[in-house]
């Protein structure tokens, strides 16, 4: 009977164990043919470092006759993709800033460089990189120059006047701006979420700003006939204007510094980030640290090259100290080609700034905007790669969006090409860019079409070669109505083509009119 009984409970229980496990095996069944959630990849960081007035022939590895050791940035082109056809929109600072951030040619906006106290180049109008990635999901900074103009509340008109350059100038006193409220129209008015930097290290205010205000109001006037410091090369070239006391000039590289490895560190690999590092350096006043005092083969400007690169290495260090050089990528370019002191440069040090061709900063040769230009993204871009495309800084807006998977807003970056499919190696046969348009002033235009190169003018100077510089690179002027060069036989555009293929200019000058009608990008 007991027996019975024990056998029953036990066939009993095991009836209910087998309809228990049959029911889960079933929901679990059911569970894995259910529609699973789509679960993202990790969107990439993204690291942007923009030198100043630094040019092609600046970099090691683009230069076989360098004085200078660029050992970090020759790593990082070995690492990724370096460019060596690239170019920034304009010859200029503020409106190759603009092209880079809005993903459009800066002459649809403006040509000129924004002054010390001027409002914002942008219109509210302007969608930026930063506004599309921040939307997307990531966490924006902004460290070092901005130069794009502020919104400044006046108490009044500038009331000093100041000798400089032969001429009497109207300057602002601290005075004269109201400091105690935020000032927007920078930065954190743009898409990004935190600023850090000093606006522009020759330009007033010489304080430094964190946010939309200033860490100390500057209460003294800057005395740009003694600044207090000695530069290493060239002149300080600095604007009058408030400056907090003991302002130290040797300090903002450094500074710059610290503040983007410190920013990264506070990272979390929850969220991707986006960090816009806007060097001052190796642009005027020409200051390296002592400590890099020799470091090079080409006077002060060398070293502070040899610094500069330093300064990428340390961003390099923490992105891999962090745990995020797996999956950042890193953009290394310059807003423009070298300053007026690279003539000098060439000439007592055999190192050219601009590498292998003609002009420099603010010039519609090639040597104003052709421009280092390097990529490293891990295991998405083959380390080592050489790419002769011919690209411009206004196709890093797009490239980095379609990078990071986010959707951009209809009207957004319209003269931006994506590089991506050619980061990945894609083989094309047709051109990223089948034209692509150069300017620094108004009026004054360069068009590349493939090898060929079509200025509308007699000649490509805004700043003037000096005659002495002339003679030693054996340069000619030309009479020419226009100048036509074939880069791939004449980098240094030496003989001009003009005369000799009369076709070639007609359909440059119908191809660059048919550009400057284009109105899309002008107003939204």
């Amino acid at each position: 009977m007991n027996t019975q009984l024990a056998s029953s409970r036990s066939y009993r229980t095991m009836k209910l164990f087998g309809t228990v496990m049959f029911a889960s095996l079933l929901h679990s069944s059911c569970a894995t043919n259910k529609k699973q959630p789509k679960v993202e990849a990790q969107k990439p960081n993204i690291v942007i470092i923009y030198a100043d007035d630094m040019g092609y022939g600046d970099l090691n590895c683009q230069n076989p006759n360098s004085k200078i050791p660029t050992a970090n940035l020759d790593k990082l082109a070995s690492e990724g993709i370096r460019f060596t056809d690239a170019h920034s929109s304009s010859g200029i600072c503020s409106p190759s800033r603009y092209a880079l951030l809005t993903g459009q040619y800066h002459w649809r906006r403006t040509h000129r460089i924004s002054g010390s106290f001027d409002k914002p180049m942008f219109r509210d109008s302007d969608i930026t990189l930063p506004q599309v990635l921040k939307k997307g999901g990531y966490a924006t900074a902004c460290i070092g120059k901005w130069h794009m103009g502020w919104n400044w509340d006046f108490n009044n008109e500038p009331s000093a006047e100041i000798k400089q350059w032969g001429k009497m100038r109207k300057a602002y006193m601290s005075k004269d701006i109201d400091w105690s409220k935020p000032v927007s129209g920078g930065p954190t008015s743009r898409g990004f979420d935190y600023y850090f930097g000093d606006g522009t290290i020759n330009f007033p205010p010489y304080t430094w700003f964190e946010n939309d205000k200033p860490v100390e109001v500057p209460t003294e006037m800057m005395n740009i006939q003694d600044t207090g410091f000695k530069t290493k090369e060239g002149g300080w070239e600095f604007r009058p204007g408030p400056k907090v006391k003991d302002w130290d000039p040797y300090k903002v590289l450094p500074t710059l510094c610290t503040k983007s490895t410190e920013w990264i560190a506070k990272q979390s690999k929850k969220k991707p980030f986006f960090l816009y590092l806007a060097l001052p350096s190796p642009h005027a006043p020409i200051i390296p640290n002592d400590e890099f005092d020799g470091t090079s083969k080409a006077g002060a400007y060398g070293d502070f090259m040899v610094q500069t690169d330093w300064v990428a290495g340390q961003v390099l260090k923490a992105l891999k100290d962090n745990g995020f050089d797996e999956n950042t990528i890193v953009i290394f370019s310059a807003d423009n080609g070298p300053e007026i002191y690279a003539f000098e440069r060439a000439q007592k040090f055999k190192h050219f700034s601009m590498g292998d061709f003609r002009g420099l900063k603010r010039d519609v040769w090639e040597g104003g905007h052709h421009v280092p230009f390097i990529v490293k993204w891990p295991k998405k871009i083959k380390a080592g790669t050489i790419s002769n495309e011919l690209i411009s800084q206004i196709d890093i807006m797009s490239t980095v969006a379609a990078a990071a998977n986010v959707k951009m807003p209809k009207n957004a970056a319209p003269d931006s090409k994506n590089l991506l499919p050619l980061l990945e190696g894609e083989k094309r046969q047709e051109p990223i860019h089948p034209i692509l348009v150069h300017n620094t002033k108004k009026g004054h235009w360069g068009l590349r079409k493939g090898n060929w190169l079509y200025i509308n003018s007699s000649t490509g100077d805004v700043s003037r070669m000096p005659e002495k510089y002339m003679k030693f690179k054996n340069y000619t002027k030309f009479d020419t109505e226009g100048l036509l060069f074939d880069l791939d036989k004449d980098p240094e555009q030496r003989v001009n083509l003009y005369a000799e293929h009369p076709e070639v200019v007609q359909e440059m000058k119908s191809l660059l009119q048919k550009e400057l009608d284009e109105k899309y990008a002008v107003d939204y």
